[in-house]
């Protein structure tokens, strides 16, 4: 069982509840026009995490084929659990376990930065079909902006974060987290040196703005909640990250300090009053053949 991911990285509802937000179905059709695949093919997602992308795909592409494939034990058990009827199943990117020309798209969402390019390329050219398309989808830097409830920190948030800050450096190196990062310029000559032909390049803007006008109370009641989840899973990761550094009381009273800022910007926003914090994701989407 391997569970470093979602232990020490990013827990489960980091990944599960922003990365719902950026596929949700009101940004379908930018990802569509992007991906240009058909809908009868036989797909492989690589590093899926808790399943949010893979969901996206299986709505957008009922009649595909999916494969889902991560090596955290826990992020397949939440995948499987809350999708049963889609194939999910640890496995690690640098070796498929599936046969040569088995998929006819292999896609990845934030996961190529982590792997070492000639084993991220070359397992993913092996398991395509010859003219199979390869996807890649890489966060570039967006614009983030906290509303003020939010930014301002108690005197525990700041202790506890100089306690802290160096564990959680030691444990980004120890996990290879962010080890093989590629430019805007880099990463499409890399497929290409790696046998991919027609390589293109696209950019996808995701704008999760609550006050935005244009998103329903829900969804906006959704993005604020999925910053929540992840600033409680950093908070109840420090354990296992830093041990012995940070008490339970600690955690516990950090967990509250954060509940109460987060329940203060619903409040905000229920009560009309704008703070106009943002999330502007941008993607970069890298497509080549096979």
């Amino acid at each position: 069982m391997n569970i470093i991911w979602s232990t020490y990285i990013q827990k489960i509802n980091t990944l599960y509840l922003s990365r719902t937000l950026r596929f949700s179905d009101i940004f379908k059709e930018k990802y569509l026009k992007a991906f240009k695949i058909d809908d009868k093919c036989k797909i492989l997602e690589i590093g899926c995490g808790p399943g949010a992308l893979f969901q996206a795909l299986h709505r957008w592409y009922p009649k595909a084929e999916i494969v889902g494939i991560d090596r955290d034990s826990n992020f397949i058990e939440f995948a499987s659990r809350h999708a049963p009827n889609i194939a999910f199943m640890e496995g690690d990117a640098t070796s498929l376990p599936f046969q040569d020309g088995a998929f006819d798209v292999t896609i990845s969402y934030t996961v190529q930065e982590h792997i070492e390019p000639s084993k991220f390329f070359g397992e993913q050219y092996r398991v395509l079909e010859d003219g199979g398309v390869c996807l890649v989808l890489s966060a570039r830097r967006g614009i983030n902006i906290t509303a003020p409830c939010i930014l301002e920190q108690t005197e525990l948030e700041k202790e506890i974060w100089k306690r802290v800050e160096k564990h959680c450096n030691e444990i980004n190196k120890k996990y290879n987290v962010c080890a093989y990062p590629l430019s805007e310029a880099g990463l499409p000559s890399i497929m290409e040196l790696h046998g991919f032909k027609n390589v293109t390049t696209d950019y996808i803007t995701i704008n999760l703005t609550p006050d935005n006008p244009i998103y329903s109370k829900e969804m906006a009641h959704d993005m604020i909640n999925a910053d929540r989840g992840t600033a409680l899973d950093w908070a109840e990761s420090l354990p296992d990250i830093a041990p012995g550094v940070v008490t339970e009381e600690e955690v516990n009273e950090l967990k509250r300090i954060i509940n109460r800022k987060y329940d203060k910007r619903i409040e905000l926003y229920d009560n009309g009053i704008k703070q106009w914090d943002t999330s502007m994701v941008l993607t970069m989407i890298v497509r080549g053949t096979k």
